[in-house]
């Protein structure tokens, strides 16, 4: 079961219950799957039964209490635990299965996957100041308003409806990724630093950590192509990847809350006009898949194997996450670094 199948799964059981006369409330459109907080369990959490509470005129607990009912029986669901005042955390079946249909989803998208309707039809003015952070901020609010179906058009002039905090100076000595970068990764309130801190190639540098490991996922395609392997979502073999809460730091399973939580990124940076938004999630995903490259080739005699070939799929299946961002952002996705 993928995280968009368990969404899907839950506003189902909702509906049902309305349908049974147990809750008196319109369904909402679509239900946000979580990390369990803290205080919480298992693979997903998901706060609907607060969000449905006050128009069901029921106490949130009880309303979790229905839910949960209609749940524990779907397939792919092993448990759901109700915790705090309302939260329903939902554990899967065959956890390793779950990675695997996510990895496979985003290879059949590839750079578009997490692209949806939520704007569908819509016309979103943009109207800036002549100002260059203003101007790169609507451009990539435009790019990302277009992944869910609509459509920005960029105006001047009063009233102004997106208006960053000014750079404090010219960015383009910094290049035009740097200089984009610089502009787009802090919040729109903040001041942005124009300094050269975003040109050096170490870790210290948010952009280059984005970039290099977009940059070793190609060469690793390129490395496993010279051992003859290519890559197939799959058992991922690694020690440590089961563990309950998806928290496994340095594990395979540490990408899939990232990986998972694309589509809502996508969504949230395009109705609230916030790449920034984007930008911090792609350095989630790279700082979660960056300790896992060393392990995806066979080491000395070893030789390519099933598990090498499905953690190479979810390399690449970040890989496309990375690639897919940075574009919107209107940077470069670099093959080497």
């Amino acid at each position: 079961m993928t995280p968009a199948e368990l969404s899907r799964t839950v506003l189902d059981a909702v509906c049902r219950a309305v349908d049974a006369g147990e809750l008196h409330v319109a369904p909402p459109d679509r239900v946000i799957l979580t990390e369990p907080g803290p205080g919480g369990c298992g693979d997903f959490a998901t706060n609907v039964a607060l969000r449905l509470a006050r128009p069901a005129a029921q106490p949130p607990l009880r309303v979790a209490d229905i839910l949960r009912a209609r749940l524990v029986d779907a397939d792919g669901v092993r448990d759901v635990v109700v915790t705090g005042p309302g939260f329903l955390n939902i554990s899967l079946r065959a956890r390793d299965g779950l990675l695997t249909a996510l990895v496979r989803e985003i290879r059949d998208r590839g750079t578009e996957y997490g692209y949806g309707d939520a704007l569908a039809g819509q016309t979103v003015v943009l109207r800036v100041p002549y100002e260059v952070r203003a101007e790169v901020v609507a451009d990539a609010v435009a790019r990302i308003v277009a992944t869910q179906g609509g459509r920005a058009e960029i105006e001047h002039g009063e009233p102004v409806t997106l208006r960053p905090v000014p750079a404090p100076e010219d960015p383009a000595p910094l290049g035009p990724d740097a200089a984009r970068w610089a502009l787009l990764h802090p919040a729109p309130h903040d001041r942005p630093r124009i300094t050269a801190d975003h040109l050096v190639q170490r870790e210290i540098n948010p952009l280059f950590r984005v970039r290099y490991a977009h940059a070793r996922v190609r060469a690793l395609v390129r490395n496993a192509h010279d051992l003859g392997f290519t890559a197939e979502p799959g058992e991922l073999g690694f020690a440590g990847t089961a563990g309950a809460s998806g928290h496994d730091a340095g594990t395979p399973h540490a990408l899939q809350t990232p990986l998972a939580d694309h589509p809502r990124i996508l969504r949230t940076a395009a109705t609230a006009q916030a790449p920034d938004r984007l930008a911090r999630h792609l350095l989630a995903v790279a700082d979660a898949l960056l300790p896992l490259l060393p392990e995806v080739l066979p080491v000395g005699e070893e030789k390519p194997g099933a598990a090498h070939r499905a953690r190479l799929a979810l390399a690449e299946a970040a890989g496309a996450v990375l690639a897919g961002g940075l574009s919107l952002l209107g940077i470069d996705a670099p093959e080497h670094l």
